[in-house]
């Protein structure tokens, strides 16, 4: 019997089956988003993906509703249970096509040099238009994913030489698996920046960031909630950036919270040493304000090394465990 595959919209909502023997084997292997005619899409978040990586990890059964208290003391909701629940992400049919290409791409599904499906065949593999696809196309052939020729082939390229900073989130958790050399140097950047741009900030900046800083700090000081620690100090860290008046910093930044962000639950416990301390801020605030680099430097090092080197610890004791 041949595979069964599911595409990105079906009629009246049903995923779509095709049972003819397929060009490549790709996208029969694991179920795909299933694109409603309202253009919802049954894809999760990227925070459940992380979620989905935990369980990977750690071999947490998937029927216990408490996964965080792996990792985590979760917020307790109103009903009594830690969860850290987000809105579901909408996607459009070009998006959930997008997303499919991208994860056979990253994961090495399709290796550079290899050729696509035509645009036609992906549109009857994927129950979509032509344009979906095309516009799917253009957005990998953007992100240096795929080199499009015109009457041509679709041929995939070496995303590690091609691609850009914008592609980090997606890399980080494809296939609903973390990826821990990823998450690793992801750490290792936020170690190495995060300092750097304190200190460019104080020589830069100066006087100029003293309210917000002392703003985003009070903010941090008066909460309570381990999650909510977190964002105020990315908030702190967003003046800090625009302190240094680097845009090379400014857009690694914003890639390395679009990396961050959908973990900011999983990761509440250990991040909290860090976030909670509220003198470190104050300190590097008012290193930063006085135009002390060097000591904005060392403190933004002491802030930063703890909760990273603990993050980093447990990264590699999960990459020296043999594969199941």
């Amino acid at each position: 019997m041949g595979a069964r595959w599911v595409g990105v919209h079906g009629r009246g909502g049903e995923p779509w089956d095709a049972v003819a023997q397929p060009p490549l084997g790709v996208f029969s292997r694991l179920p795909r988003a299933v694109v409603t005619r309202s253009g919802s899409t049954a894809s999760i978040s990227r925070a459940s993906t992380w979620r989905a990586a935990v369980h990977h990890l750690h071999d947490i059964p998937t029927t216990n509703n408490n996964w965080s208290d792996h990792l985590t003391a979760a917020p307790v909701g109103e009903h009594g249970v830690g969860m850290a629940l987000q809105p579901v992400a909408r996607r459009s049919v070009p998006d959930a096509v997008f997303e499919q290409i991208l994860a056979d791409v990253v994961t090495g599904e399709f290796a550079p040099g290899d050729a696509l499906p035509s645009e036609r065949r992906l549109a009857e593999l994927l129950g979509v238009s032509r344009p979906a696809v095309r516009e799917a196309l253009q957005r990998v052939a953007a992100a240096g994913l795929v080199e499009v020729r015109q009457g041509d082939t679709t041929t995939v390229r070496d995303y590690r030489r091609h691609a850009g900073l914008d592609l980090l989130p997606q890399l980080l958790a494809p296939r609903g698996e973390l990826d821990l050399s990823v998450a690793r140097s992801v750490l290792e950047a936020r170690l190495h920046i995060g300092p750097k741009v304190a200190e460019l900030a104080a020589e830069r900046a100066g006087a100029r960031l003293g309210t917000p800083l002392h703003d985003t700090v009070a903010a941090l000081e008066a909460s309570d909630d381990a999650v909510e620690r977190q964002r105020h100090a990315l908030v702190f860290w967003d003046h800090v950036v625009d302190g240094a008046d680097s845009i090379a910093f400014r857009l690694m930044f914003n890639n390395l919270r679009a990396a961050y962000e959908p973990a900011l639950a999983a990761l509440a416990t250990v991040m909290d040493a860090e976030v909670g301390r509220i003198e470190a801020y104050r300190a590097l605030t008012d290193a930063v304000v006085a135009g002390d680099a060097t000591e904005a430097r060392r403190i933004a090092e002491d802030l930063l090394g703890p909760a990273t080197e603990s993050l980093l610890t447990v990264i590699r004791t999960l990459e020296e465990q043999p594969d199941d």
